[in-house]
């Protein structure tokens, strides 16, 4: 058994693919796929997803995008239980309530605020700013009795949104004020499996990116 992990190190949701498979026991097969350089547009990764985006995986000829998708399929697939993706539809509800706050705002924010001056030389919005420390502010709300974002054990929803909130964090943005996100934040570097390898090593590279963007 393989699964074909199409990726990019720097990228928060290819890294939450990787964290969850680390919390799995799940070898990918990574394959670096520079948009740079277009490999995401060759007629081979095209007929794979059409859409070109990356994380995509191909496991044994399922292909399947979109990070929160793959990893909830990974666990539903190859978990040995149920605990990073509960079948108790309360409990799965609010596992997905948490992953379409981190794609609908948590991350989508950081996007919109961060990427136009990134990688299209426009200039830092306050208004937009703003709307991430709102954000913030939910989560932190999120994290007030509970020892993970979704209750008292780690989930999927976690996962993903750690590669979020390390992506913040290795940018600039101050996490100080939260002092529910930085004590999750905290214990996750240090109990989620394989964080460093999956997540720590990929903030780096994205932070070098956002260097060698921002030289004058």
């Amino acid at each position: 058994m393989t699964i074909d992990l199409y990726y990019l190190p720097g990228s928060a949701p290819c890294r939450a693919v990787q964290l969850t498979a680390k919390a799995l026991g799940l070898d990918l097969n990574l394959k670096l796929t520079d948009l740079m350089a277009g490999e995401h547009l060759t007629p081979e990764f095209i007929k794979l997803n059409p859409q070109h985006t990356i994380p995509t995986i191909d496991d044994n000829g399922f292909a399947l995008w979109e990070s929160r998708a793959i990893i909830t399929y990974l666990v539903d697939q190859y978990g040995k239980d149920d605990s990073l993706y509960p079948k108790d539809p309360k409990k799965r509800a609010l596992v997905d309530q948490r992953l379409y706050f981190d794609i609908g705002t948590l991350y989508a924010r950081f996007a919109d605020y961060y990427y136009p001056v990134l990688f299209a030389g426009g200039s830092y919005d306050p208004a937009k700013l703003e709307k991430i420390n709102d954000a913030m502010k939910f989560l932190d709300i999120f994290l007030e009795n509970s020892k993970y974002v979704s209750g008292d054990t780690l989930t999927v929803a976690d996962l993903t949104i750690v590669a979020t909130i390390s992506t913040y964090d290795v940018i600039g943005y101050d996490l100080s004020p939260y002092k529910n996100i930085t004590r999750w934040f905290e214990n996750m570097k240090s109990t989620a499996p394989g964080y460093k390898e999956a997540n720590e090593e990929g903030c780096i590279a994205f932070k070098g990116l956002v260097d060698s963007l921002t030289k004058k």
